[in-house]
């Protein structure tokens, strides 16, 4: 196993500090976001001094998190994303980074079922020819608030896409909340196609209650709905030994101390991981 801090676990930094905490706190690697990196590079940083940094604190990026609205369909947007799709690939290449996660939003909700799967595809499928030019790999993450929110649905976009280099994370609280997903599901998946796990809690929706994942999400593992050991096990059935990222997506705890926060999310990971 290889355990990664996720950026926006520490939202409120940056990507130089978020190094040196993941070393501090006995992580492997650090799942990176993109607008914390490009930051970086933006006020005088460039990918070789970060990559020093990178070797300084003997942290990996074990992920890119993420290209998002991928169901951007209009000519010009789509130009944009495949645009943004280049960019991160070639960042991650330079950091050695294996992975780009790729989600879509709210951008193709109102269009029919057989509308959103076509986009869907042909995006992901011209993403995964981009990524191949880098040696990347896509995590396909469905999201709970979307009508593409089941690991149903996103095995079939794979299937349909037909590259090599896509497969999906499989994030508890996403797959819990979007109500479509269970771990027996997760147990009879292929490993080959989990390129990470993001272990989280957090609760469904509750009736009369609009979608906000700073809402629904805003709990430490163990104080919301998920049964995170079920979910665990799931994961270790298939015999799955990849990168494992608490992801804490929580204004309550990101107001706590940058290095609490690390540490806490390690002492959770291990203890249900350790079991």
């Amino acid at each position: 196993m290889k355990k990664a801090l996720h950026g926006v676990s520490v939202l409120h930094s940056n990507a130089v500090t978020q190094l040196r905490i993941a070393h501090e706190t006995g992580f492997d690697a650090l799942e990176l976001l993109p607008e914390h990196l490009f930051r970086f590079l933006e006020h005088g940083g460039t990918l070789e001094k970060y990559k020093q940094l990178m070797q300084h604190y003997n942290i990996e990026i074990s992920c890119i998190n993420a290209l998002k609205r991928i169901g951007r369909h209009q000519p010009q947007e789509r130009r944009e994303m495949l645009d943004e799709a280049d960019k991160i690939c070639r960042a991650a290449q330079a950091l050695g980074c294996p992975v780009v996660q790729i989600m879509a939003l709210n951008e193709i909700d109102a269009l029919s079922e057989t509308e959103r799967t076509e986009i869907l595809t042909q995006n992901i499928r011209d993403i995964a020819a981009i990524g191949a030019k880098y040696g990347i790999k896509f995590q396909i993450e469905v999201v709970a608030f979307t009508p593409f929110n089941s690991l149903k649905q996103g095995q079939a976009i794979i299937d349909a896409v037909g590259a090599d280099n896509v497969g999906v994370v499989i994030d508890f609280w996403h797959l819990y909340a979007g109500c479509d997903t269970t771990p027996e599901e997760v147990e009879a998946l292929d490993v080959n196609l989990i390129y990470g796990v993001h272990f989280c809690d957090g609760r469904r929706l509750h009736p009369g209650e609009a979608w906000d994942e700073r809402v629904q999400r805003n709990y430490q593992p163990g104080e919301g709905e998920v049964d995170i050991a079920r979910w665990v096990a799931a994961v270790n059935k298939t015999g799955y030994s990849g990168v494992w990222c608490p992801e804490l997506l929580s204004p309550t705890h990101w107001e706590d101390d940058l290095w609490q926060i690390a540490r806490d999310s390690m002492d959770s990971l291990t203890a249900y991981t350790s079991k």
